[in-house]
């Protein structure tokens, strides 16, 4: 049964209040005087999302719809946004990638729709782009790195804060937010890939929503204290590296008895200083270390990691793998 006129603008006002300050808690202090893009799809979470700022910060706001043109119906779906934003006096555009998506197809898509923001962010002059990830989205991105065997880094899930993006509505639940754009008769559509079996987390959604005990909002706040700890462990790890003799020669690696988990983080770190596109994670990068620390050469992709000479232990050196006979 639909709330009465009266309750319906108070319930209105406390889910911008309470909006309000999420927000705030991300983009600072100077939250109310910045400009913010908002990433809308047409989903109920986006358009709950969209409303929320639109209410609050009005004439603050842009919106823009990724149309991929990977469904027939993208493109509806993207116009539907476009006249509401219209109807509403919100600035929003439609961004298409140049070339089709190629490669892992959720992942790529994932990568060029935050490419596409960016650009579009940048050209607008705007502060911070919003997404609408939810507790349930963090439930299951926590669920799924799990099954992955993710350290701390990973079962922080989706950040927060992650430079211009921001998330404010990490803490709210799905069904808060469908019920929200039900209440502010919201036009809304329904992205079928969000129930296509065929992917991993549509799997994971339909398990879980019949499952009552394992808490959306409180594994969100998990998340975010794991996110705490992973940063204090990087700040760990760059104090323990700037206290080298050789901080700045990035083809050496020290380990003075760190715990395990900071001696990961400076192999790591000093393999990407010497080549950005090296990622090692579990038990491949449990594997290396094992080796360094057993007195063997190690290798990893066209680098070598050598027990340095003289040094006495706890101390090697990353070089360029010697060019293999015959390779141009």
């Amino acid at each position: 049964m639909p709330l009465p006129q009266k309750q319906k603008r108070a319930a209105d006002a406390g889910s911008v209040e309470r909006f309000a300050a999420d927000l705030s808690a991300l983009a600072g202090p100077d939250w109310h005087g910045k400009r913010y893009g908002v990433a809308v799809s047409g989903g109920p979470d986006s358009m709950a999302l969209l409303w929320l700022m639109a209410s609050l910060l009005p004439g603050q706001i842009a919106a823009a719809t990724v149309d991929h043109r990977l469904r027939d119906a993208s493109a509806d779906e993207a116009r539907m946004v476009a006249g509401y934003c219209a109807r509403e006096h919100i600035p929003h555009a439609i961004l298409h990638p140049a070339t089709p998506i190629a490669g892992s197809l959720q992942a790529a898509a994932r990568s060029e729709r935050y490419r596409l923001l960016e650009q579009w962010r940048e050209a607008l002059a705007l502060d911070h782009i919003l997404t609408a990830h939810h507790a349930d989205d963090q439930l299951e991105t926590m669920i799924m790195r799990l099954n992955r065997s993710s350290g701390v880094g990973g079962l922080a899930g989706v950040r927060a804060s992650n430079g211009a993006v921001l998330r404010p509505l990490l803490h709210w639940r799905r069904s808060e937010l469908a019920a929200l754009a039900l209440d502010a008769d919201l036009p809304i559509v329904e992205d079928p890939s969000n129930a296509d079996r065929r992917f991993d987390r549509a799997r994971l959604r339909h398990a879980l929503r019949s499952q009552e005990f394992l808490d959306p909002q409180a594994a969100s706040r998990s998340a975010q204290w794991l996110g705490d700890a992973d940063t204090a462990l990087d700040w760990a790890v760059e104090a323990a590296m700037a206290a080298w003799p050789d901080a700045d020669d990035p083809s050496v690696i020290r380990d003075e008895a760190y715990p395990d988990e900071i001696f990961r983080r400076i192999v790591e770190r000093r393999l990407r200083a010497n080549d950005p596109q090296i990622r090692l994670r579990g038990e491949t990068l449990g594997g290396l270390i094992a080796a360094m620390r057993a007195g063997r050469r190690a290798m990893v992709g066209e680098w070598l990691i050598d027990v340095g000479k003289g040094s006495g232990a706890g101390f090697w050196r990353i070089s360029a793998a010697p060019r293999r006979k015959g390779r141009v």
